[in-house]
């Protein structure tokens, strides 16, 4: 029997895989570092470290920046160097210990040891002014946003010089959703303007210091960017939404990426969720989807579920899948 990482390593490269991977079973997450995103209790909000501030409403299965005269960091994109202040990342090596421990612990020839990395670049941007005002800034102010992008660019380099001292890494997760269920937030043109070369050198930073895996977020429509995911060193798409056609994605660049997803969380995350719910969707997706490039799992960006059993129940229907189907 394989370990989790060769498992995964032959669904990648369309090898000879014997299962399924289950969900982030290969990934182990090193979430106790010292820089960490700060997330408000749910009927609460907090000011994180970039002065945006974050809501978590009752009712509601996230929390959400804030936008209003008050509260939004940049009014005026064309000043944004008054107001956007990059937060400390340099920390004494004491406060790194709990971090180094959980990842001494990881055996690494069954699980990535992976850092993990939110919000991305154009998530930041919009938390920072909101999406309406950053889109309309995309056209309007677009020398001003390249200047933003580019100093979050430089932050996340930092970032990443912090995790491979202390924590070196072989996987990378990172977050940043470029689209809706429908369709990318950008044109293709226009994200290969912003943001192609500043993810190639976040990325090929990443790869160059020890990282094999980039393992990319986005838990919406993004079939037209896939390109320059490929390009910019994504090794899998971790998100990737039934809207895509992932049967069409996996024979045109399953050589290049993986897809990892096809289960919509809001068709199996939800108050009603039932055991026979989530195992038809799981039979669908691998059924449909096949035994390589494809990792199913929900959409959720986590090892998580927003309604408590679900990721388990989804686990336990991945395997069942695997001894139907290998």
């Amino acid at each position: 029997m394989l370990t989790k990482r060769q498992n995964l390593v032959e669904v990648m490269k369309g090898g000879n895989p014997d299962r399924f991977v289950k969900q982030y079973e290969c990934f182990n997450m090193i979430m106790n570092t010292p820089i960490t995103r700060k997330k408000p209790p749910i009927g609460g909000e907090i000011v994180n470290e970039w002065g945006v501030t974050t809501r978590w409403p009752e009712g509601q299965i996230g929390a959400f920046p804030v936008h209003d005269e008050e509260h939004t960091v940049v009014k005026d994109i064309t000043k944004w160097r008054d107001v956007v202040k990059a937060p400390n990342i340099k920390f004494p090596a004491e406060a790194w210990a709990e971090a180094k421990a959980s990842a001494a612990a990881v055996d690494r020839t069954e699980q990535y040891c992976t850092v993990f990395v939110a919000p991305g670049l154009f998530e930041h941007v919009h938390y920072l002014m909101s999406m309406e005002e950053a889109l309309m800034a995309f056209y309007e102010e677009p020398e001003a946003m390249h200047e933003l992008i580019e100093y979050l660019t430089d932050w996340e380099i930092e970032l990443a010089k912090e995790f491979i001292t202390h924590i070196k890494p072989d996987a990378l997760f990172h977050h940043d959703d470029w689209g809706s269920q429908i369709n990318s937030f950008l044109s293709p043109s226009m994200f290969e303007e912003f943001f192609l070369e500043p993810y190639k050198r976040i990325y090929g930073f990443y790869k160059e210091n020890g990282v094999e895996l980039v393992v990319h977020h986005s838990d919406s429509y993004a079939a037209n960017l896939v390109p320059y995911m490929i390009d910019m060193g994504i090794d899998i798409w971790q998100g990737v939404m039934k809207t895509n056609n992932i049967p069409e994605l996996i024979k045109k660049y399953g050589e290049k990426i993986t897809f990892m997803g096809g289960l919509h969380s809001g068709e199996i995350d939800f108050p009603g969720w039932t055991q026979d719910i989530i195992a038809e969707e799981v039979e669908k997706a691998c059924t449909e989807y096949g035994k390589l490039y494809y990792i199913p799992g929900s959409s959720q960006g986590l090892a998580i579920s927003s309604f408590p059993g679900v990721y388990e129940a989804t686990d336990e229907e991945i395997e069942k899948m695997s001894k139907k189907m290998f």
